[in-house]
């Protein structure tokens, strides 16, 4: 069942590299009493992801901060290593934005926004979308119909739903 406005989001442990290596998230502590904003791409480094999702939301943090976001959050089944190299290669690190890996895809299955484009070389990849959850319960969500386009799921639409 793909998640909806108004669930809650399930407790699932996502990864970050820290100082010595990988180490898990809690995502349901990380959003306890939070209002937090979780965009979702189909691949670290692949085009769309890289020229447009992450820069738009580079673009629109302070909007997103004014609006009472806490944080934002890019998830990606990726590893750790690649979801930090690419947080630095895009500048979004820098920006305060945190990377992280849902490396099993649990988090992804668990929303049922996970799909499989085996020409392309996705395997259990998330589907590309954005969503805004206060104390983890989903406020917005704007799920994009093609994995190739980012126009409703990003930073300046999500600032227009807020």
């Amino acid at each position: 069942m793909t998640i909806s406005v108004g669930d809650k989001l399930p407790e699932v442990a996502v990864m970050t590299l820290g100082a010595d290596g990988p180490a898990p998230v809690e995502l349901g502590e990380k959003l306890k009493g939070r209002k937090v904003v979780i965009f979702a791409v189909t691949g670290a480094y692949t085009s769309t992801c890289h020229s447009a999702h992450v820069p738009s939301f580079v673009r629109q943090k302070e909007a997103l901060a004014a609006k009472g976001v806490d944080e934002i959050i890019c998830l990606s089944v990726n590893d750790p290593w690649v979801m930090n190299a690419w947080g630095e290669a895009t500048g979004a690190a820098g920006e305060g934005i945190t990377m992280l890996a849902d490396s099993s895809g649990a988090f992804t299955k668990a929303i049922g926004m996970d799909f499989d484009a085996p020409p392309v070389g996705f395997v259990s990849r998330s589907k590309r979308y954005a969503l805004m959850a206060e104390d983890g319960v989903v406020k917005v969500l704007h799920a994009e119909e093609s994995p190739g386009t980012c126009e409703i799921s990003g930073g300046e639409a999500m600032v227009a739903a807020l």
